[in-house]
């Protein structure tokens, strides 16, 4: 699986973003999908997860509220809306992906449970 995120740039604080993450593969919808972002000088941290198919979600605490992450089985995308964005949101964002039918839980936070991972997309928040 080869995966492409998209869609990152400059925004002011309290603006929205949407990324893209296309992935190729006909098996697209038997996959978790997640994003993960790295600020300079941190460690890569998880945002949110989406399960394969029926749709459940799991987000961190720190945008909760804020972003949504959807995905079109059709188009083997995922997404991630962000707004009401913050400063500390800046970061190089990352798709990720791993195998697996079920709903998604505390074990998809972790990045060393996801097998495939695209190159990110820098978001930049401006005050």
């Amino acid at each position: 699986v080869q995966l492409q995120a998209s869609g990152g740039g400059l925004v002011q604080a309290g603006g929205s973003l949407r990324l893209s993450c296309v992935a190729s593969g006909r098996t697209f919808n038997n996959y978790v999908m997640g994003w993960f972002r790295q600020a300079p000088g941190k460690e890569r941290e998880f945002v949110a997860a989406i399960s394969s198919s029926r749709g459940t979600t799991y987000y961190a605490d720190s945008v909760k509220g804020r972003f949504t992450i959807s995905r079109d089985n059709a188009k083997n995308t995922v997404y991630l809306q962000m707004n009401s964005l913050k400063l500390e949101d800046t970061a190089v964002y990352y798709c990720a992906a791993v195998p697996y039918y079920g709903s998604v839980n505390y074990y998809y936070t972790r990045e060393s449970n996801y097998l495939y991972w695209g190159r990110g997309t820098q978001v930049t928040v401006s005050s």
